[in-house]
């Protein structure tokens, strides 16, 4: 093992240290066994997280404790219906702003009345059988990817691409309230 010197000047003082350059790998085994406590500590650790743990782990029904519905958590599906046809009306009011060529107030309104209108249309898809479930859920995308679109649109000020996916989004939203 080779000791390079390290001169480190200070305002009036010098001090010399010395740097150890390599590692024996005979000091291995003796900073392992140093170390057992903190292994003593660790074993502990993960003992004591496996055994006061063990339902949160092992359980395969702690996943399903979880709610990962996109709905508003305290809105009810009378709530929704009630609101729909209003966030609806607010979604085609963006006429004036595409027929002014408004481009970022459209968008503004656009993701404003979309937002709303989203979570109920969802939340009475929820609530719906079964069966009428993949229509339904068919419709929404429809209508979501039209509006996405249209957000697209408008920031390209592509007018014509605009009044196109504008068209899209009232047939798909007369469709979806048709079938409500």
């Amino acid at each position: 093992m080779s000791l390079t010197p390290v001169a480190l000047h200070s305002y009036h003082q010098s001090f010399t240290c010395y740097l150890k350059s390599s590692i024996k790998f005979s000091n291995i085994p003796q900073k392992l066994s140093k170390s057992s406590i903190s292994r003593r500590v660790a074993t502990t650790a993960i003992l004591v997280t496996v055994l006061l743990g063990r339902e949160a782990i092992f359980n395969p029904n702690a996943a399903y404790s979880f709610d990962f519905r996109m709905t508003v958590p305290d809105q009810t599906v009378e709530e929704a219906e009630s609101g729909i046809r209003g966030h609806a009306q607010d979604l085609l009011q963006i006429k004036a702003f595409i027929d002014a060529e408004t481009w970022r107030e459209a968008q503004k309104a656009l993701r404003k009345s979309s937002s709303s209108l989203k979570q109920d249309i969802y939340t009475i898809i929820q609530a719906k059988p079964g069966s009428e479930r993949p229509q339904l859920r068919k419709l929404y995308s429809i209508l979501f990817n039209s509006v996405t679109k249209l957000d697209y649109a408008a920031r390209s000020k592509d007018a014509t691409q605009v009044r196109e996916c504008y068209e899209d989004i009232v047939v798909a939203l007369d469709d979806i309230l048709s079938r409500i």
